[in-house]
């Protein structure tokens, strides 16, 4: 039962829900609620689910491992992290441990910003699409900070319920929200020697697959194959390449392609049918299009610009 267990983690489609199966009192409001994670009811089992609707956590001493897909981690420091609704997550403890979580969870249903400007303003928040290897590390001033807004939206779920309640909280959570994307800046910039050696691989992922001879039977290399080889999602590694160097991924890929079929038009003797196939182009059109497109010049016109 277990395998089974674990091969189809519990959907929770409600907050309403998710308090119930955590040992939680009903919410105050069916779509957002507040919770201190001292009050939940731990599990000593793996523990996995996929929810419809946002969670942000910010955890302390979590004790167990923290498990996104097929991947585990240790998280004995304090971190947070942005969940989307769809995404699946399992917590587990070690030798049948209950974990001490301190912090606190907010849930938020799509359905209670429904018509709301955070209606498309949340999908701006790229950090939804991180996974938990790539949590934000708050520091205690900026911990306080998220700590005082959440205790706005609390307190305002506690009060009586009027026409402006849903404005308030709508404003509290568009300020965590916005408050997230800068420490996320703040935290490429801080770490920057590790990113900087994300970037040393890049470069060298990138090398070694334009050197590689088949390359003309793999084709042109794509953005997830190499967030693959770095073990990053796509948004936090183009999040990151912007933060360092002002192009994304996608970009930064252009760019390395451009630059090796400049260097085959210069010092070699191959035809631009010959380099765009090399270079894992399937048609020589698309090649000279790509070509224009990122220099104004043709492939031919850049070479005889070298003649």
């Amino acid at each position: 039962m277990a395998s089974k267990k674990n091969n189809h983690p519990q959907r929770i489609r409600s907050i309403t829900e998710f308090h119930r199966v955590r040992g939680l009192p009903g919410p105050a409001h069916p779509l957002i609620s507040v919770i201190d994670f001292g009050d939940i009811h731990q599990q000593s089992a793996d523990t996995s689910m996929v929810l419809d609707f946002y969670s942000i956590a910010m955890k302390r001493n979590v004790g167990g491992k923290f498990r996104y897909g097929q991947q585990e981690y240790d998280f004995d420091e304090g971190v947070l992290f942005f969940v989307a609704p769809g995404q699946v997550f399992s917590v587990s403890s070690p030798k049948g441990e209950l974990p001490q979580h301190s912090g606190w969870l907010l849930l938020l249903h799509p359905d209670f910003f429904w018509n709301t400007s955070l209606t498309k303003k949340i999908r701006q928040y790229e950090y939804f699409d991180y996974t938990v290897r790539e949590a934000l590390f708050l520091s205690d001033k900026e911990e306080a900070i998220m700590k005082q807004v959440i205790q706005h939206i609390s307190e305002e779920l506690r009060a009586n319920i009027d026409k402006h309640s849903q404005t308030i909280v709508i404003a509290q959570v568009e300020l965590l929200l916005a408050y997230g994307d800068r420490f996320y800046q703040r935290q490429f910039i801080t770490r920057k020697i590790s990113n900087h050696l994300v970037l040393d691989k890049l470069e060298k992922l990138l090398d070694d697959y334009f050197d590689n001879e088949a390359l003309s039977g793999k084709g042109l290399p794509g953005v997830q194959y190499f967030a693959d080889q770095l073990n990053l999602s796509l948004t936090y590694l183009s999040a990151l390449l912007r933060s360092l160097t002002g192009q994304n991924t996608q970009q930064h890929i252009h760019e390395k392609l451009i630059s090796r079929a400049k260097e085959k038009l210069t010092n070699t003797d191959l035809t631009v049918s010959e380099i765009a196939y090399e270079l894992g182009f399937e048609h020589p059109q698309s090649f000279c299009r790509f070509f224009k497109n990122k220099t104004s010049l043709s492939p031919m016109k850049f070479r005889q610009s070298f003649n």
